[in-house]
């Protein structure tokens, strides 16, 4: 049984499409709010009970709202800090002609609910509900309003972070009915509010720093973009091939094992085998011979290549010659070697003076037979003579381990590490703080 919330004295600034939804359903789930905008006619229309934006059901919750008396509006910042103890940053961060965010906007209300902390006692919670980027509590926000009120960041109040995920056109009920909520704070402590206001909300609640917070609207924008632009590329290759591009769609959608699913979404290393590369060069090659541009599919290749030439960066970065390599083929579980991204990596370090020792479990040249025989002793028969079937013994003589298998025995490379060794991890994307579990007490290089 889900417990109810605990009402809360809440200011949002900006009364735009986040700020008006954000505004309007927290005062439908009974909190007391008060929205403030510069534009004194979107103040009016809130409240005269109406919406200040198009959205379906919104113009029922702000009358409803203004009804209760649990929902009002005003263009003075200071006001509306000093009845709040919540205050949401909801105010519009639009493109420059560069592409740079334009948070010119987010500064401003910085200062303002700055400016309206000095006359306050008590503490306070900022809550960032804009799109920004990483950083931008740190570097804009927080230094914002402690400038302009004179007060400290953990001390007289604190700085949250809340993205949203509505849509327009159906906001209202992305609010009410969300798939995720989404708290960031460096300090859990600070998040006790937040979760005292969405208590009862449905869906799955994560709480997390603010630099994940912040990132992770931009990952979920940016893969609904990839989606559809996957979607109108693939589709309008099927029409040029006279292939019916729905039929194929509600095929390739059935799959929700691997197509649409979470695999394939975990940070890593680069892709490769026999298949990925080889079929998305088909593509774009096919692409290419009918004169259509699709700059999606015709990126992929490049980009692999380029989180490839980031692994092999990182390792020439410590500048160091003895390279363990832990994991040979193209994903564990396998002894397929064609396109590996290990393998090319590898060449590389041999290309750049490095001294290279390869362990791999599923990689035995005693049973290599085939196409698979035939590539390393054709295509890399350099590669063949730095295999090793001691796992220790490639630990031990390395000065940088570089693991890219899945499936290895983590303890006996733990009790084989050295203090002074580096670990470089390509099976994840983790900072060298977060590595925590995979190499415990030795240095992390993230690639």
């Amino acid at each position: 049984m889900k417990e109810d919330p605990i009402m809360k004295a809440v200011s949002v600034f900006g009364l735009g499409y986040v700020g008006a939804v954000t505004a309007a359903c927290l005062a439908h789930k009974g909190h007391r709010v008060v929205g403030v905008d510069v534009n004194p006619a979107k103040v009016e229309m809130v409240e005269s009970g109406r919406a200040p934006v198009l959205e379906p059901g919104l113009d029922q919750l702000v009358r409803e709202g203004r009804e209760a008396c649990r929902l009002h509006a005003t263009t003075d910042p200071m006001a509306a800090v000093s009845q709040s103890e919540i205050s949401f940053i909801c105010v519009a961060t639009p493109s420059l002609p560069s592409g740079r965010l334009d948070v010119r906007a987010v500064q401003r209300c910085c200062e303002e609910v700055g400016r309206a902390l000095q006359l306050k006692t008590g503490f306070h919670w900022i809550v960032l509900r804009s799109t920004v980027l990483p950083g931008t509590a740190k570097s804009l926000v927080i230094p914002r309003i402690e400038a302009a009120s004179g007060k400290r960041s953990g001390v007289d109040f604190a700085v949250c972070a809340n993205p949203e995920f509505t849509r327009e056109g159906c906001a209202v009920a992305d609010f009410l009915n969300p798939p995720m909520t989404v708290l960031g704070a460096d300090d859990a402590d600070q998040l006790v509010p937040l979760r005292e206001l969405y208590r009862g909300m449905p869906g799955q609640v994560f709480e997390t720093t603010l630099g994940v917070a912040e990132m992770v609207k931009y990952v979920c924008n940016a893969f609904h973009a990839l989606k559809v632009t996957f979607a109108n590329e693939t589709g309008s290759l099927c029409n040029e091939l006279g292939v019916d591009a729905r039929a194929v769609t509600k095929i390739f959608l059935s799959d929700t094992r691997l197509n649409v699913s979470a695999a394939y979404l975990a940070p890593g290393f680069a892709f490769g085998g026999s298949c990925l590369p080889k079929d998305v060069r088909a593509l774009s090659y096919c692409a290419k011979q009918l004169d259509m541009d699709l700059p999606l599919l015709r990126a992929i290749m490049p980009s692999n290549q380029a989180h490839l030439e980031r692994a092999v960066d990182a390792v020439l970065a410590t500048k160091c010659k003895r390279i363990g390599v832990v994991g040979l083929s193209f994903k564990s579980g396998t002894d397929d070697l064609r396109e590996s991204p290990s393998v090319q990596l590898i060449k590389r370090l041999l290309g750049e003076g490095c001294q290279v020792q390869i362990w791999d479990r599923d990689v035995s040249l005693g049973r290599l037979a085939g196409s698979n025989r035939h590539f390393i002793e054709e295509e890399i028969p350099h590669v063949r003579a730095l295999l090793s079937t001691d796992l220790e013994e490639v630990v031990r003589r390395a000065e940088v381990l570089v693991i890219g298998a899945k499936a290895l025995d983590e303890e006996a490379i733990l009790a084989t590490l050295r203090p002074d060794q580096l670990v470089i991890d390509l099976r994840s994307l983790l900072p060298r703080s977060a590595a925590v579990g995979v190499m415990a007490n030795h240095q992390m290089v993230s690639a």
